[in-house]
């Protein structure tokens, strides 16, 4: 008998209590975000409160110096602070113009072949591993430095911006081609139609009309900045100092999240060191969560604004086409011109704020004095040749670590365990090792993030309740990595009493991962038609039936896309397993879940800061950890692809 045949009345009330089972059940599931969320803040602060008492928070945060193990310890935050905010600003005068530029090129001028080829390598940039940036900075920028500027050492403010800048670029590019993307067709045709070349309507129309969304990238570029870790330890130098001059780029510096990296591992658990690492981890995630939540609300804004038409709601309206293409507004935006200028004024970098006016003088004389045509011309040839340097970059990296590691990489380097600190012998015990971490981490997340999605999407409406687990899931997708290896630390390894273990470290990363799976699988439910929900409710189908059996199987291939993400992204990361899961050196495989174990990322950073002489086998380990990554983040492409050319509603 089918679902239609039977007596819809009895029907629900035999299905009543598993309709409230399951509604139940995907509740917790999706207020696991605001609980986590609420763990970490209030694990942090409790460590971090003896720190406070003892040391006075203003004294903490405007102290100017860090040296905890002199005579008498100086906790003082400036110089972290001081450090972070340099290589910050630094990273975005570099990723925001490329960024920029890239997400025109890709929205506007490549070809739909050129498209799709540039879109996966931006994603595939996003997927590569911290640590590897962190090596490839390590063995080549900072020596490039080095020998190019004639200084002791390359390891500086200026070797920290370059490499936050390549690793901020994904992220920029991505939310602005979205954001440019998305503005409304009939802008772009009106200006053309009113006579305007194409770069004025992209400079003068859809960038302006985008700027909220370009905006929010780059806030959240920021984020990606500050919340970095392992990169920032490998080539910023580590000396908590401020630099004299302060723009003096060629000093070294240390990071807040740095210097929680350094110290964490070797500080005495409830001496004053030790919390006031912890109130150094609560200033760090106070700051992101601050990035964070004006992105989101700066995003709100977009989504709230782009009601389309000419009224003064609308993203744009008609009438500032119009104004914008009688040339009131300069080719180049001058709030971006402006805001990088302030950015170089403040930290005293004079000569780059006037290179930024005379940058300013000069667009507004080619715009005023150059034929329209002329200065399309320049403009595309800037922004095609901007990102040519992105994709030459990746290019480098890539051949870089494959052409000096792949010639290492035998089957007895992937079957035997290192010998002699791992300049010998293979690194096996790392490959089981990563593979038990990330297996036992989305055994947890996908469950969870899965169950989230369906009552967000499926068994609520919007309301307070489901934008705060929004909310939440987005505040959790922006804590620093670091941050999730200080709570698993305290929470998991201290307070539960797991030790340094896989099942520390597997539920470490599944929490990091969440919001992600969270995000992918809400997408792939939302893709679905309502008219389908809407023909099973009519048959009389339940809301479970209704779910498992229409909504849930066309939503498999964006679920199994935020799952592989979700894969991708655990594999690579150095920070949230150091404190809770990892050894460097451990030449037998776990026994049970209570055991430590090796994994390649950790065992990528402690061979190329800790192990001289094992050249061939730190690019060897880059080597495996990278394809392992790119095929991951690959399949996850190829899938999505797939099944978008596929499905047709």
């Amino acid at each position: 008998m089918t679902i239609g045949q039977q007596n819809p009345l009895k029907f629900r009330q035999k299905r009543r209590p598993l309709e409230i089972t399951m509604h139940t059940v995907w509740f917790i599931c999706a207020i696991s975000s605001i609980i986590g969320i609420f763990f970490i803040l209030i694990f942090l602060l409790y460590d971090a409160a003896p720190a406070f008492l003892d040391i006075g928070l203003i004294p903490f945060l405007t102290g100017e110096r860090w040296d905890p193990t002199s005579i008498i310890p100086k906790y003082g935050l400036v110089p972290l602070i001081v450090g972070t905010l340099l290589v910050t600003i630094g990273a975005m005068i570099f990723a925001v113009p490329f960024g920029i530029a890239c997400a025109i090129f890709i929205a506007e001028l490549a070809s739909p072949r050129m498209r799709n080829i540039l879109k996966p390598a931006v994603e595939l940039l996003a997927g590569i591993p911290s640590v590897v940036y962190g090596f490839f900075g390590l063995v080549i920028l900072v020596k490039f430095l080095q020998d190019l500027l004639s200084v002791p050492s390359g390891e500086s403010v200026l070797a920290g911006s370059i490499l936050l800048g390549i690793m901020s670029l994904p992220t920029i590019i991505s939310v602005s081609e979205d954001a440019i993307s998305s503005v409304p067709r009939y802008l772009k045709e009106g200006s053309l139609a009113l006579g305007a070349t194409h770069w004025q309507t992209i400079s003068q129309v859809i960038v302006p009309a985008a700027l909220s969304g370009i905006t929010a990238a780059v806030i959240l570029g920021i984020g990606r900045a500050v919340g970095e870790t392992m990169a920032v330890i490998m080539v910023t130098g580590n000396a908590a100092i401020i630099p004299s001059p302060i723009w003096n780029i060629l000093s070294p510096v240390r990071t807040l999240t740095g210097t929680l990296g350094i110290e964490m591992g070797e500080v005495a658990v409830g001496s004053l060191h030790y919390h006031a690492l912890f109130g150094v981890a609560v200033v760090l995630l106070l700051i992101t969560l601050i990035i964070n939540l004006a992105a989101l609300t700066v995003m709100k804004r977009l989504k709230s604004s782009q009601t389309g038409g000419c009224s003064r709601t609308g993203v744009f309206s008609c009438r500032m086409i119009t104004d914008r293409l009688s040339g009131i507004m300069p080719y180049l935006p001058p709030g971006l011109t402006a805001l990088l200028g302030l950015f170089l004024l403040l930290i005293g970098l004079w000569q780059g704020a006037a290179g930024m006016l005379i940058l300013y003088l000069i667009v507004r004389l080619v715009d005023r004095y150059c034929i329209r045509q002329t200065v399309q011309k320049i403009w595309f040839s800037l922004v095609t040749i901007m990102m040519g340097i992105v994709t030459l970059i990746l290019i480098f990296i890539l051949y870089d670590i494959f052409s000096n590691g792949l010639p290492y990489v035998t089957i007895d380097f992937l079957t035997e365990s290192p010998r002699n600190l791992g300049r010998g012998g293979g690194i096996f015990p790392a490959i089981i090792g990563t593979f038990y971490l990330v297996i036992g981490s989305i055994l947890i997340a996908l469950p969870l993030g899965i169950g989230a999605a369906i009552y967000l999407v499926e068994y609520t409406k919007e309301n307070i309740l489901t934008r705060f687990i929004r909310t939440a899931t987005d505040l959790l997708n922006g804590t620093p990595s670091i941050v999730f290896g200080l709570f698993g630390f305290t929470f998991l390894v201290l307070f539960l009493g797991f030790g340094i273990s896989l099942l520390a470290g597997m539920i470490t990363l599944a929490l990091m991962v969440l919001p992600t799976v969270i995000r992918t699988t809400e997408e792939a439910l939302k893709s679905v038609p309502d008219s389908l929900r809407e023909g099973s409710y009519a048959l009389g189908a339940t809301r479970w039936q209704t779910v498992r059996r229409v909504v849930l199987p066309p939503s498999v291939p964006g679920i199994i896309t935020g799952a592989i993400l979700s894969i991708g992204r655990a594999a690579g990361e150095t920070a949230p397993i150091m404190f809770t899961a990892v050894v460097f050196m451990q030449r037998r495989l776990p026994d049970s879940f209570f055991d430590p174990v090796m994994a390649l990322p950790y065992h990528l950073f402690i061979l190329a800061t800790n192990v001289p002489g094992a050249r061939n086998n730190q690019y060897a380990t880059a080597v495996v950890l990278l394809f392992l990554v790119i095929m991951i983040y690959g399949g996850a492409i190829v899938i999505r692809n797939h099944y978008d050319k596929k499905i047709r509603w």
